[in-house]
């Protein structure tokens, strides 16, 4: 069992930055796969970006070079840190981790921190 808090929300004006932070009750070096998604107001949920224990990390094609996820081993925390942010970025942004590289449904979820980009 795996429990994830979200941090680092609130209100910011377009162009601004936010930094989200996901701290584990687990060690974060352990955990395979960590995930940013996010689910704007009436839309899906979108995977913002993952990254990997291998150091590996992916982004989200258009979002790529505005996001960038990081591991903090240090304070056991899994960031995303958003620039540039745009009205639409906008949303409940969730993360997720996956701590087995072989168990695909193994997955925990924490509750979400609120985005909102507004003038």
């Amino acid at each position: 069992q795996v429990q994830l808090v979200e941090s680092g929300g609130g209100l910011v004006q377009p162009g601004g930055s936010l930094r989200l932070s996901c701290a584990a009750s687990t060690k974060i070096s352990e955990i395979y796969e960590m995930d940013w998604y996010r689910q704007g107001p009436e839309k899906g949920l979108e995977l913002v970006a993952t990254t990997y224990t291998t150091g590996s990390t992916y982004h989200t094609g258009y979002l790529k070079g505005r996001f960038t996820i990081s591991r903090d081993d240090a304070r056991n925390t899994v960031d995303l840190q958003m620039n540039d942010l745009k009205v639409e970025d906008t949303a409940v942004y969730r993360c997720r981790a996956r701590p087995n590289v072989r168990k695909h449904d193994d997955v925990y979820w924490g509750v979400g921190a609120q985005v909102t980009v507004s003038p």
